[in-house]
């Protein structure tokens, strides 16, 4: 894919928020149009096994997801994408998308983003909550809990001032069934 190195931003909406891994010269929030984020992504390794699936995020269509928005310096373009495809294209059920966000201070720009590719099979599919919190509540991976993620994700969210209901309902409902355990 081709990339437009002019003004270059990059999109984050999970962990790449809170732990881009690139440097970058500005950073704000922002705000993609019709794409949300959900626990939309079946994980087979680090939050579940391929017997028991865990769930970590996508960014889906449908509805508008406020994340983080990275400037990178010209002349580090190429290196930046270069570490995330690395990062993000491991199993390939991220598409490498261009596409607009509007910026916190009102700016509509170009953001490089990886959204869910919904015909690879580690896609799980628009869930309830009530569905996610169930998977989640009983899924480990190599890199722990998947509960875990859950909260982690949700708290770094709330540090941010990102309010993600969805994401809240699901960490809710997760609580709940482990209380009945």
């Amino acid at each position: 894919m081709a990339v437009d190195m002019d003004d270059f931003w990059v999109f984050g909406y999970g962990s790449l928020m809170w732990n881009p891994g690139f440097t970058f010269e500005n950073k704000m929030t922002a705000r993609a149009f019709g794409y949300r984020r959900s626990l939309c992504v079946r994980s087979w390794v680090h939050r579940g096994t391929q017997e028991r699936p865990g769930l970590v995020l996508g960014l889906d269509y449908g509805g508008s997801c406020r994340g983080m928005a990275f400037k990178v310096a010209p002349g580090d373009e190429a290196e930046v994408v270069d570490y995330l495809r690395e990062r993000e294209l491991v199993t390939h059920v991220y598409k490498e998308r261009i596409m607009p966000v509007k910026l916190a201070d009102g700016r509509r720009v170009s953001a490089l983003a990886y959204i869910i590719d919904r015909a690879h099979v580690q896609y799980a599919g628009a869930l309830s909550a009530e569905e996610a919190a169930a998977t989640v509540a009983v899924s480990h991976g190599k890199s722990g809990a998947n509960t875990e993620y859950v909260m982690n994700t949700l708290a770094h969210l709330q540090e941010m001032g990102i309010r993600d209901h969805w994401l809240e309902e699901v960490a809710a409902t997760v609580k709940r069934l482990e209380a009945q355990a």
